[in-house]
């Protein structure tokens, strides 16, 4: 497939304070990309933007907020000319048992993950379009396989997936590409978020081989890189997850049998398992929202 010299591209990147979002600028940076961050986090996104390579700037927005969201893309656009590619990357997550879980955390990770991407996608479209451009929504092994313990994740995952896809049918005779891209468990603060839970870590412990494994993040983002040069309409960042793709069918049945017995085994520890969002990104959000709430009150 021919590749795309990013050089000069205006690429922006969603929930670019950390992890894959923060790395992916760098890389993005170093290969001649102009780089748009958006996030939560404006201290976090003005040290990412001060350590890039080239030319930058940053936006303190929550993707779930579709004004906010569509004037950002017309910043973005008004300080770089253009936009070329979007990544929609902002993500939270949450596990534990569903009848335990706390309900405004599960509806914000839908909100994030799912509304999210789709507010980001609406906001930028009509910059992507102008450009001919590529949009890449992050997935996960998650919209490939459910999950027990996981299910706002594998929700907000399987979603953005079927939304991307749907989305290139539409706008591919337009010149715009829509790829998404699977991670299994990377080396994030979201995934070392969950695995401060001992229940939850040891649960993913337990999973078959590959899926048990953390992954460096390094390699998983050169992997969306080289996607993003060739407008990949697919994009693994473990070699085995595209093996994956031709069983999934087969997965809700195997997990349902294999989950059941695992639930037993862990039964009376469920309740154990925290509520709320994880990691450092999850308590960014949270923290959002609560200055908004209290914003509101006055």
């Amino acid at each position: 497939m021919s590749t795309t010299s990013l050089q000069g591209q205006v690429a922006v990147v969603t929930g670019a304070a950390r992890g894959v979002g923060e790395l992916l600028a760098r890389k993005l940076s170093a290969r001649g990309a102009k780089v748009a961050l958006v996030g939560l986090e404006p201290d976090a996104l003005k040290q990412v933007a001060e350590r890039l390579h080239g030319e930058s700037a940053h936006w303190y927005a929550d993707v779930t907020d579709h004004e906010t969201m569509t004037r950002v893309a017309a910043e973005v656009e008004e300080r770089f000319g253009r936009v070329d590619i979007v990544v929609a990357n902002a993500g939270v997550a949450t596990g534990g048992p569903f009848t335990d879980s706390d309900p405004v955390s599960w509806r914000r990770v839908i909100e994030v993950n799912l509304i999210g991407s789709a507010v980001t996608g609406r906001a930028f479209l009509p910059a992507l379009l102008r450009s001919r451009g590529y949009l890449l929504q992050i997935a996960s092994l998650a919209a490939i396989t459910p999950a027990p313990m996981m299910s706002a994740y594998c929700a907000s995952k399987s979603g953005v997936e079927a939304y991307a896809h749907s989305l290139r049918a539409e706008v591919g005779f337009r010149g715009v590409r829509v790829g998404v891209a699977y991670l299994s468990w990377t080396d994030t603060d979201m995934v070392r978020g969950a695995d401060q839970d001992e229940v939850m870590r040891q649960l993913r412990q337990r999973l078959p081989w590959p899926s048990n494994k953390t992954y460096p993040l390094g390699p998983a983002v050169d992997r969306i890189v080289d996607g993003i040069e060739r407008r990949a309409a697919h994009v693994y960042g473990q070699w085995w997850l595209r093996g994956m793709q031709g069983v999934r069918g087969y997965l809700p049945g195997v997990i349902a049998t294999v989950g059941r017995r695992e639930m037993r085994r862990f039964a009376d520890r469920l309740s154990q398992i925290r509520t709320g969002l994880v990691g450092a990104g999850g308590a960014a959000d949270e923290q959002h929202r609560s200055a908004v709430a209290a914003t509101a009150r006055h």
